[in-house]
């Protein structure tokens, strides 16, 4: 089951598909992000890594 590497939460495979990088990494999750921002979070917090 995917999680996510910001927050360790498990996330659905649908939710990873949608949300996932390049690489198949979750940066962004429900838990640890507004639902509104969630894509955009992702997008900084890889930038990050």
């Amino acid at each position: 089951m995917p999680k996510c590497n910001h927050c360790g939460a498990h996330v659905s495979e649908r939710f990873a598909r949608v949300f996932a990088d390049e690489h198949g990494e979750i940066h962004a999750c429900v838990s640890c992000s507004a639902n509104a921002g969630i894509a955009e979070a992702a997008r900084e917090r890889a930038r990050g890594a």
